[in-house]
């Protein structure tokens, strides 16, 4: 039984539970008593028919995807998909022509798991299953509806879903119909865009522990198409388990590239990951570049891009629980003040000056005057032809 109460007043909007069900993760999630993150619902009702139920409840809509039949509902509790019954008229893949309809075991059948085809009536509760979903929740089972190599044919994407639903839901052995099919049609993933890719394989290495996921893929050469420098999860493994609790999904990227700054960059740009992105993965495949202390690493690279390095190399990051960022004492200005002349001479001085206190560790007051005194601006431009 699946009742979310603070959904009644959307729930009677929409004409009730004759008309309108809770679908897919919010059930599964909810059957398990797990957080639930996002609400979606399928209803009978075409979208103008949503909208127009809802302004006359007061409902705030909003067409996010109309032409799929999605309209989001805003409600105190948080945004709630609503979308129309459909069924599928082509696919190619990447994209699918849906055309709506009134049949929820239409609608149930073109979704890609038993796991998420699940509805639940929102008045009374009750669990409707076509397709065994329930028992394969109940046994860690990730299943396709129907033929697995037809279902990826529709939509690529799924590949990659069913390993990350994997790492997630799966307990024992995957699914073998499922496993073989995702194998057979691995080279589908090229025809993908590599967001979407990216997307979908950090969602699954942000998992409590997706190893067993990993390595399934890797066995079968799931990945090979699209990173074929990928070829180990060794790193991975001893990474979760040092860890020890969430861990972060670019630091596990950087783990299964490996210490390999140019290949990360290179698998960065291709996968299209954001500017921060790429810089901490780049940085985090640095883990095998010596440094002086641990603070000085922190300092220069920031404390998350330190933390990814020391948990990648095994290193101890308890240094960093309380660091704080220290502020460097001078200026350019301050340099200019004591004699030395504008221009380049300043910026060069200025940073050979913060390398020796970041060396020295960080040292203020009368400390980093007698440093200021060893490299001081009256003999900074003799030490920099020396350079």
């Amino acid at each position: 039984m699946v009742r979310l109460p603070h959904l009644d007043p959307l729930v009677a909007a929409l004409g009730g539970g004759e008309n309108t069900r809770l679908i897919g993760g919010v059930v599964r999630d909810t059957l398990l008593e797990e957080p639930v993150s996002d609400v979606d619902m399928a209803t009978r009702l075409t979208p103008d028919e949503v909208i127009a139920h809802l302004k006359s409840a007061h409902i705030k809509s909003v067409p996010t995807g109309i032409a799929h039949g999605t309209v989001t509902a805003v409600t105190a509790h948080g945004p709630v998909e609503i979308t129309t019954l459909r069924r599928d008229v082509s696919t190619d893949g990447r994209h699918a022509i849906v055309a709506f309809t009134d049949d929820w075991r239409e609608d149930a059948a073109r979704r890609d798991f038993t796991i998420n085809a699940l509805s639940a009536n929102p008045d009374t509760g009750e669990i409707f299953d076509y397709f065994g979903g329930l028992d394969d929740l109940a046994a860690g089972r990730v299943r396709f509806i129907g033929d697995a190599l037809q279902r990826i044919a529709e939509d690529h994407l799924r590949i990659l879903r069913f390993f990350r639903f994997f790492a997630r839901f799966g307990r024992g052995k995957p699914d073998a119909a499922a496993y073989d099919a995702c194998a057979a049609r691995a080279n589908d993933l090229m025809s993908l865009s590599r967001e979407r890719i990216a997307s979908e394989l950090l969602k699954l290495l942000d998992y409590t522990n997706p190893v067993a996921a990993v390595r399934l893929m890797l066995a079968r050469g799931v990945l090979r198409p699209v990173l074929p420098e990928i070829v180990s999860a060794n790193h991975l493994d001893g990474l979760v388990i040092r860890e020890a609790r969430a861990g972060e999904p670019t630091r596990r990227l950087a783990a299964l590239i490996g210490p390999n700054p140019a290949v990360a960059k290179d698998i960065a740009a291709r996968l299209k990951l954001s500017k921060a992105q790429a810089k901490r993965l780049i940085s985090a495949c640095g883990w095998t570049e010596p440094f002086v202390t641990i603070a000085a690493l922190a300092y220069r690279l920031g404390i998350e891009s330190a933390r990814d390095r020391l948990l990648l190399s095994g290193a101890d990051t308890a240094a960093l629980d309380h660091w704080r960022r220290p502020t460097f004492p001078i200026t350019g200005g301050t340099l200019i003040k004591r004699g030395l002349a504008p221009g380049p001479i300043v910026a060069m001085t200025l940073a050979q000056i913060e390398n020796a206190w970041i060396e020295a560790g960080f040292p203020d007051g009368a400390a980093f005057e007698t440093l200021l005194d060893r490299v001081s601006p009256a003999t900074a431009p003799a030490n920099s032809a020396q350079n």
